[in-house]
């Protein structure tokens, strides 16, 4: 990386929604980030004369400087005509096609990091392709046996022991191996991509009032409380197993880095009342830097001109803010 702003691979995600108005119009007012759109150039033409947005979009090659109004974008074809709101299963290997280009260029570093506009898991598999999220593939495509799924907002991060699963297969989900391994990846990541000398992580329990001592219970006593104490033992700064219905009050909060919750439903909710549009998806433990938008594909509002940047603008920034960090530590 120069000594320019990092550039940021975008991909706008299912064709249909709104990412690829979200990507344009983030260009238009945010134009002192870098981004490649990694997408079909056709289909960013016709949202932009749909939207009377005054931008030109230029095929990228490496080492381009795009002028303000243009937008530099690695073409990617889609298979069918895309049109606002409509889901079409013809267009998810484009959706895919477009996520292994980005991930190409990040890896190869012609670009530093990679932002995700939001995809239909639902019309992914209706192709026939099975896909579980961003997060899994790219795991698969980077060949790492474990991720970890970083929600943040402003004053609060949140990672997640488990992900999209069903309620009743969570318990069985958390062994002491996946305990460890997600707490080690947060730790390592908030040192390596935030900058944190010492992080302090807070780890909720599994069940109401963290078990109550075995009587709620027993996967504090038998899983938690045993990984805890072991990476303890190794200096990590580590509070838990805190009940979930007590570890978000302000001064919790204000005493850890981050927050480690055991399923998806558990922690998400109150990070996104925090921070709604304003959240960042982050992936741990991939070998690249990988930031999201929070929201879905809102396919209601797509072609309609009233699409929101605010969650795509903080993704960016995170994404930037990681890469310029990497990059200094690197120099």
């Amino acid at each position: 990386m120069t000594g320019l702003q990092p550039l940021l691979a975008v991909t706008p995600g299912e064709p249909a929604g709104i990412g690829p108005e979200i990507v344009l119009r983030f260009r238009l007012e945010y134009p002192d980030f870098r981004i490649l759109a990694v997408a079909d150039p056709d289909l960013l033409r016709q949202t932009a004369k749909a939207m009377a947005f005054d931008l030109k979009i230029r095929e990228w090659r490496p080492g381009m400087i795009t002028d303000t109004g243009e937008l530099a974008c690695l073409p990617v074809g889609l298979q069918a005509p895309a049109v606002p709101g409509r889901l079409n299963p013809q267009n998810a290997e484009y959706v895919l096609d477009t996520l292994r280009q980005a991930v190409m260029v990040v890896r190869e570093g012609r670009a530093d990091a990679l932002v995700t506009g939001p995809v239909h898991k639902g019309v992914i598999n209706e192709s026939g392709i099975p896909f579980s999220g961003h997060t899994e593939f790219l795991a698969e495509m980077a060949g790492v046996p474990q991720v970890v799924m970083m929600l943040a907002a402003p004053g609060l991060r949140v990672t997640l022991v488990t992900t999209h699963l069903p309620l009743r297969a969570v318990a069985d989900a958390i062994t002491r191996k996946k305990l460890e391994d997600v707490v080690r990846i947060t730790e390592r990541a908030l040192r390596d991509r935030f900058g944190i000398r010492q992080p302090r992580l807070q780890i909720l329990g599994l069940n109401p009032h963290a078990g109550e001592g075995g009587h709620l219970g027993r996967e504090e006593g038998d899983i938690i409380i045993p990984v805890l104490e072991r990476l303890r033992a190794e200096g990590m700064l580590l509070d838990g197993p805190v009940p979930a219905d007590t570890a978000f009050n302000p001064g919790r909060l204000a005493a850890c880095d981050a927050v480690v919750a055991m399923y998806h439903d558990q922690g998400l909710p109150v990070l996104k009342h925090m921070g709604f549009g304003r959240a960042v998806n982050i992936t741990l433990g991939l070998p690249f830097i990988r930031t999201s938008v929070d929201h879905g594909t809102a396919l209601d509002i797509a072609g309609k001109g009233c699409a929101d940047t605010g969650s795509l603008r903080e993704a960016a920034l995170a994404a930037t803010n990681m890469a310029t960090l990497e990059s200094a530590g690197n120099g």
